[in-house]
């Protein structure tokens, strides 16, 4: 039969959905394959209606342009149900040792790295246990797959030990808050019921279901081999309840909220940040925030004399790097972000200039040439103002 077919069990193959490509595809055309960033299927925080590992769903899937046959695939989450979907196109680079590579940032805050050609990994992926839950009609795979290098960008899973502590008030604050809920010490920890027998509400985990990284994905410097990662810092309930609907079984119960005290987030900074990584050696280079602490926090009544480490802000930063110098947006889809434009030293993370934009950057900036002169342009937006598009010459 067709391949993968064996891995949807029970017959969900012919009623499940999605399973699709939302993201952006890569190309390469010496190889003429064009890498495909498989969504995760119908039911994002449940399956038990569709048993079994759900191939082709969250896979890096290689075709040939020409034949549309498919050249090798990799399932970067089995039976997927915390919506771990691939969020941004594939990032294609030639590395100075001359390997041809494929790097896929996700959500769970992991760089998959692959030959591009053959589809094998560059550094080993292990199969390694991971927890099972108790929702009623599940099936849970028994193992995920976990990169060994390099190593995550951003936090996974939560435990009280990622609670807000600047103060021993916001400490016992935080720990009353997240009462009634059950934490995720894994990144695989699956959902829970919303009306659990032991009276809990769902699952806090780090990161959410929008990331860590998301759509806007990555930047690589290819005279280099480093590649910059934006990610975001924002917890997430997982939590399921039947909607009455729906004809699944069970779905994402979107009324439970996450927990905050008095409006702070209850989990530590950073909340968004920048890490730069050697794709040569796998090895974490530095990491800064994306933005400067926000006034909700640095004017917090709780916070009256406290010393606040810059914390960043969890938004989609949109970056672009160029053969100087990193460029590094606040973006927006978070409390607190800025029209702040920041230009940063590629080696060491340093920011070198700040710029005011008209409004928040948008989307991902970009690059073009006029007359022998270098542009950097994007998009601006926000605050009920109609976005615009805006450029700056680079020296």
């Amino acid at each position: 039969g067709e391949v993968g077919f064996e891995s949807w069990l029970g017959g969900g193959i012919e009623f499940t959905g999605n399973a699709g490509v939302w993201a952006p595809m890569s190309g390469d055309p010496e190889l003429g394959l064009v890498y495909l960033p498989v969504e995760s299927a119908t039911g994002d925080r449940y399956g038990g209606d569709r048993p079994g590992d759900n191939l082709f769903s969250d896979s890096i899937v290689a075709v040939d342009i020409k034949t549309g046959e498919r050249q090798w695939h990799y399932q970067l989450t089995h039976h997927d149900i915390w919506d771990w979907d691939i969020p941004s196109a594939p990032v294609l680079s030639d590395l100075p040792n001359g390997r041809k590579i494929l790097m896929s940032v996700t959500k769970q805050n992991w760089v998959y790295t692959f030959d591009r050609e053959t589809g094998e990994p560059i550094w080993p992926i292990e199969e390694q246990p991971v927890p099972a839950g108790d929702v009623p009609g599940e099936w849970y795979s028994p193992t995920q797959p976990f990169p060994t290098r390099p190593a995550p960008y951003d936090r996974q899973g939560f435990t009280e030990d990622d609670l807000i502590d600047w103060t021993p008030e916001i400490r016992a604050l935080a720990l009353e808050a997240i009462e009634g809920f059950r934490l995720a010490p894994s990144v695989y920890t699956p959902p829970s019921l919303a009306d659990a027998d032991d009276g809990t509400r769902g699952v806090l985990t780090l990161p959410s279901a929008t990331g860590g990284a998301n759509w806007e994905g990555s930047a690589i410097d290819p005279e280099t081999g480093i590649l910059y990662v934006p990610s975001r810092t924002a917890l997430a309930v997982m939590s399921l309840g039947k909607d009455e609907d729906s004809d699944l079984d069970l779905s994402a119960a979107f009324g439970v909220r996450v927990p905050r005290v008095q409006g702070l987030e209850i989990v530590k900074p950073p909340y968004g940040r920048i890490t730069a990584i050697d794709m040569n050696s796998g090895d974490h280079l530095w990491m800064i925030a994306n933005a400067d602490t926000p006034d909700q926090i640095k004017n917090h009544r709780l916070l009256e004399g406290v010393d606040i480490e810059r914390t960043g802000i969890p938004t989609r930063s949109g970056i672009f790097v160029t053969k100087t110098l990193l460029f590094v947006g606040e973006g927006t889809g978070g409390r607190g972000a800025s029209p702040i434009f920041r230009a940063v030293d590629k080696a060491t993370g340093e920011i070198i200039a700040e710029l005011d934009l008209p409004n928040n950057q948008s989307g991902l900036p970009f690059t073009y040439e006029h007359d022998g002169k270098q542009y950097l342009a994007m998009f601006v937006s926000g605050g009920g103002q109609a976005a615009e598009l805006v450029a700056y010459a680079l020296p």
